[in-house]
């Protein structure tokens, strides 16, 4: 065995595709022809190497879960000893998911979309994914779903950004409208107590109460892609929409309606999630790296905390899984952190 070893990997979680850089010491790069990276036997691409840093793609081969094994090899032929990294397992693809997938808190499935771009019909625009991994085919009634979010009874809704519509999904998948004429409705979250708030990329976060009926509640600015929408802990609603800028902001808005930064900095920030410690994860970028990035209860601090590529979204489990969404697959990631529950 070489004398070089691998002290950690960063970040510590990764989906395929993803970057992640391997920190070490002494690790041999005499010949960086003969250097390679293995996650559980399976050679990664390199993108750089250094005694003390290797940036590896963590290959699509690694079947995924909480213990794979990465090992070096370096120039000289011998390997250092082995990290342990968590990779997410696929559940599905040929998706097209544009925002989060959502648990159904009933049974545990996970609830995808093949959305299409706007204006296209596809024949199946909802599927669930089951516990045991199955995937089943709901139905295409929904043109461009987007948002999607259960309410406290179970009820699920989803957003269609082509007609402006929220449709509710009742326990047999067949489709009802809900509330209408809601611009371009993108994001869709529900408040400690029950109320039903929808994201109109064009500047508006609409609240809607049990009938239906919608009021204009917060004005944001315009997105290029879709607000996303999550309730933290503290009762505030953070939002994220996409712009024309690479150092854009998660937005705080109050009870009241008054809006705040809580953090900037990040690049394409889309989906977002809490844990219950109060942390809330991003689909971003952050300084180049791109993946789901945590940030601290007081928006002071942020980290890479899953790697990977195109993440457009994520959810938490009941058995504190992580599904990260890209825009054509979704994953698993055994990580055990528990969604936030609004009080």
């Amino acid at each position: 065995m070489s004398k070089g070893r691998i002290e950690r990997v960063d970040p510590a979680a990764a989906i395929p595709g993803g970057e992640v850089a391997v920190e070490c010491t002494d690790y041999d790069t005499s010949n960086l022809r003969a250097c390679r990276a293995l996650f559980d036997g399976a050679a990664a691409r390199m993108v750089g190497a250094s005694p003390r840093r290797v940036l590896a793609i963590v290959p699509e081969t690694s079947e995924g879960g909480a213990g794979v094994e990465v090992v070096l090899e370096g120039g000289d032929g011998q390997r250092t000893g082995s990290a342990r990294l968590a990779v997410g397992r696929k559940l599905a693809e040929d998706l097209h998911l544009v925002a989060n997938p959502a648990f159904d808190p009933d049974d545990g499935s996970l609830y995808v979309t093949r959305s299409g771009s706007r204006g296209q019909r596809m024949p199946v625009s909802i599927l669930r994914i089951d516990t045991r991994g199955e995937l089943h085919s709901l139905h295409g009634e929904v043109a461009n779903p987007t948002g999607m979010a259960f309410d406290s009874t179970g009820q699920m809704f989803v957003t269609s950004r082509m007609d402006g519509t929220v449709y509710r999904l009742t326990p047999f998948h067949e489709v009802v409208a809900f509330a209408r004429n809601l611009g371009v409705a993108t994001g869709l979250a529900f408040d400690r107590y029950d109320r039903m708030y929808v994201g109109d990329r064009t500047g508006t976060i609409h609240r809607v109460n049990g009938v239906g009926e919608a009021d204009a509640w917060a004005l944001l600015e315009p997105s290029v892609a879709a607000y996303h929408m999550a309730f933290g802990p503290d009762g505030g609603l953070y939002v994220t929409g996409p712009t024309v800028s690479s150092f854009d902001s998660v937005i705080r808005v109050d009870e009241d309606g008054r809006t705040s930064v809580f953090y900037r900095g990040l690049g394409r920030p889309q989906g977002l999630a809490f844990d219950r410690d109060g942390n809330l994860y991003v689909a971003a970028s952050l300084r180049g790296r791109r993946g789901v990035v945590r940030i601290s209860p007081d928006g002071r601090r942020a980290e890479l905390a899953v790697a990977g590529m195109n993440v457009v979204g994520l959810a938490f489990s009941a058995e504190g899984d992580m599904a990260v969404a890209t825009n054509e697959a979704v994953y698993s990631l055994p990580l055990g952190i528990k969604g936030a529950l609004l009080k």
